[in-house]
């Protein structure tokens, strides 16, 4: 790439277009195309933002020289916390630390993630000994058999997290956020039936009785407020309390492991469980989760979270740095625990310690610049 860095004035804009380029062609492109001042790059090396699909990113990495200004949506490594296998090897990892430094008490908030193996194909051994290539392996994680249901049907939540730096680590949760519903009530008789045991949407939409109009979604505030109407405030505190908890060790358990880049940045979709006891369960981290829109409220969430991201990337160079809040995201890790203040309010009920606003109703048309 030949293109000087953006030249930024005394107020903090940008002198020059910010030019984009995106593989995709859905939400994230929307957004780009309406920020003003930002412009499609008409040529593959004169840009300074890049919004790609991780099937890119070899090749950007490898074959790419990247200036200092540029901003990429990935980590070169980001399979250290994406990857199933990877994911619960480093959160392993992180627990025996923490047992060997604090106690088996404290190293049982780790205990989140099912257990998961990493076995052998069936062919493994006769590809390892004629080829020389490395062995094709399966991951295979216990099933949560007794999901709590609502209607009788399964659920997980779909949470948005963004870092911005891995060292120091600075992470910030999105307020909204949706729970995705199965299409048919649970039963673990008919194992193989992926419209009970399966809460894609990609799936669910293709039932037989599947209603497009009512869709199969809950946002994060409807959830909330069901939940605390049904189990009271201190315990579904305490449900998201464990949930801040998941986003904080599975961040920490790769943050020495994932190659540092200061021109990178990283938007993550947890998929989460909620057991019969009232536990969350970590079930995957998806590295690229999906921005393409089921509906007009899909779609408004999806633009807003998307255009908050950028907001926090902040090429036009507007923030402080000092922002615990923008938009709808929250910052709850900046080289440690981010607390609320006396100042900060919620509609949500005595908001928890870590300045997190999980499932809360909130502004995101608040002026970009937080607090």
């Amino acid at each position: 790439m030949s293109r000087t860095p953006i030249a930024r004035n005394s107020k903090g804009t940008g002198n020059q277009v910010i030019r984009f380029k995106c593989t995709l062609q859905n939400t994230i492109l929307d957004v780009l195309k309406a920020r003003p001042g930002w412009k499609e790059a008409s040529g593959d090396l004169d840009w300074d933002f890049y919004w790609f699909e991780v099937s890119y990113w070899k090749e950007l990495f490898d074959h790419t020289y990247l200036e200092e200004h540029v901003r990429v949506n990935h980590f070169r490594n980001h399979c250290e916390l994406t990857r199933k296998n990877l994911m619960a090897r480093n959160l392993k990892r992180l627990r025996r630390s923490i047992a060997q430094k604090y106690g088996k008490t404290e190293a049982q908030k780790c205990n989140f993630f099912p257990s998961t193996y990493e076995l052998p194909g069936t062919d493994s051994q006769r590809l390892s000994d004629q080829t020389k290539e490395t062995p094709e392996t399966y991951v295979v994680q216990r099933y949560i058999e007794n999901p709590y249901l609502i209607g009788g049907r399964k659920f997980d939540l779909r949470i948005y997290v963004l870092v911005t730096s891995y060292i120091p680590l600075k992470a910030w949760l999105y307020r909204s956020g949706f729970a995705r519903f199965s299409n048919t009530r649970f039963s673990m008789k008919s194992i193989h039936d992926s419209y009970v045991h399966l809460t894609n949407v990609a799936i669910q939409r293709t039932a037989p009785d599947y209603d497009p109009e009512k869709g199969c979604k809950w946002s994060l505030q409807q959830l909330r407020k069901y939940l605390t109407a049904k189990h009271g405030i201190e315990a579904v505190e305490e449900l998201f309390r464990q949930i801040n908890d998941i986003f904080t060790y599975s961040l920490q358990s790769c943050q020495n492991i994932i190659i540092h880049d200061k021109r990178c940045f990283a938007l993550y979709g947890y998929d989460i469980l909620i057991d019969a006891n009232f536990k969350p369960w970590l079930i995957e981290i998806n590295l690229s989760p999906s921005l393409k829109a089921t509906n007009y409220a899909d779609y408004k969430l999806k633009f807003g979270l998307l255009d908050d991201v950028l907001n926090i990337v902040d090429m036009e160079n507007r923030l402080t740095g000092k922002e615990k809040h923008v938009g709808l995201f929250d910052l709850f890790w900046d080289d440690g625990p981010v607390y609320l203040e006396d100042s900060d309010t919620s509609d949500c009920i005595n908001g928890p310690t870590l300045n997190t606003f999980l499932g809360c109703v909130g502004d995101r048309m608040t002026p970009v610049q937080g607090s």
